[in-house]
């Protein structure tokens, strides 16, 4: 195992986010985290650094490029013990990112709105909390991710007991569930689209 020392929060459903946060900052984990989840980590005092911050880039195009930066995919796909990615990651002026929470608003929770346009659908379709999820999941040798709030007291708990690390078995674990997520989130927009003719062919 290795102790974590580095996290990314970036959570549609704020639930528990706060004290997962503070689980991790417990064992000086710097904790990064994109706009929404920052703000509810200042306004409970939990210490956090935005994204941007991290990265150096502010949010592009209305926030469509935000944490696809090779500071935050470098840092999660890296092989540790690898020489190669440890010499590249330090050319880039990259780190290691060792934690990932993300969780995704529901697709039908976002069309549920009668009114709603397929082109606004398309518009808040996931992409950067999608890419985090697949990095961190393929990389759970050396990466925890979480996409479910109902996993963060199980995640603090084994924080605890562990010293700051989360065993293997955990961490594959998790993968799989990322891995189901993101497939599911997939199956969601698929049969959105479906169902639905575009208005300009």
């Amino acid at each position: 195992m290795a102790r974590i020392k580095r996290a990314i929060l970036s959570c549609f459903d704020k639930s528990g986010v706060v004290e997962l946060a503070e689980a991790l900052r417990d064992f000086d984990v710097e904790v990064i985290a994109t706009e929404g989840t920052l703000r509810a980590l200042n306004d409970a005092g939990v210490a956090a650094k935005g994204i941007s911050e991290f990265t150096g880039v502010r949010e592009m195009m209305d926030g469509r490029v935000k944490t696809l930066h090779p500071k935050v995919h470098a840092g999660l796909l890296g092989i540790r013990d690898n020489k190669v990615h440890a010499d590249e990651l330090e050319t880039y002026e990259c780190q290691w990112v060792d934690f990932v929470a993300v969780n995704l608003r529901p697709v039908g929770d976002i069309a549920s709105n009668p009114a709603i346009t397929l082109e606004e659908v398309v518009e808040q379709v996931d992409i950067g909390g999608t890419a985090m999820i697949r990095s961190a999941a393929k990389n759970y040798r050396y990466v925890t991710v979480a996409v479910n709030p109902e996993r963060y007291s199980s995640i603090i708990h084994e924080l605890r007991a562990n010293d700051g690390e989360i065993p293997f078995l955990s961490r594959f674990q998790f993968a799989q569930d990322a891995f189901a997520r993101t497939a599911r989130y997939d199956e969601e927009l698929s049969d959105f689209l479906r169902s639905h003719e575009p208005e300009d062919a």
